[in-house]
């Protein structure tokens, strides 16, 4: 008598399950246009963030270069600019890689739940998207962008 009760609960549980997931599939679009793109722009951000920080003191350099050749500042400002400047720069780099790691984790649970859906989320920190990048390749699953100015005026 006790493996009856344990076949009609099996058999219950089955029928459940079955009939869980006719109504799923009957409820599922036909057409789906989902573009994943928030979930792509999650994982870019956590695979590149790294990438951003190490890079911090090169593009840091790379600022400061290029602001010493376009600012119209006299001699003694520049000089006077370039070590205090390139400090203040590092650390604004690695911040900034930072929080777009940060950014990315954020961004990865809403991008599956949206993977489904025609909807995407609008960019949580848009330097990333506008900024100019030493590496920016962007493919069909990953956005290979690294090694971004966040202190440029591009990036904002």
């Amino acid at each position: 008598m006790r493996t009856q009760g344990f076949r009609t609960v099996g058999l219950i549980s089955r029928v459940a399950a079955s009939a869980l997931a006719l109504a799923l599939l009957a409820g599922a679009p036909g057409t789906a246009h989902a573009t994943g793109e928030t979930l792509k722009r999650a994982s870019s951000n956590l695979l590149m963030a790294p990438l951003d920080i190490v890079l911090a003191p090169i593009v840091a350099g790379k600022t400061i270069i290029t602001n010493m050749r376009e600012i119209d500042d006299t001699v003694p400002v520049r000089v006077f600019y370039a070590i205090p400047g390139y400090m203040f720069l590092t650390g604004v780099q690695l911040g900034a890689g930072t929080i777009r790691a940060i950014t990315g984790v954020l961004e990865f649970v809403p991008g599956l739940g949206l993977l489904f859906f025609d909807a995407d989320l609008d960019p949580l920190y848009a330097p990333v998207e506008r900024g100019d990048a030493l590496v920016d390749y962007d493919t069909r699953f990953l956005n290979v962008k690294f090694g971004i100015d966040y202190t440029g005026a591009s990036a904002y």
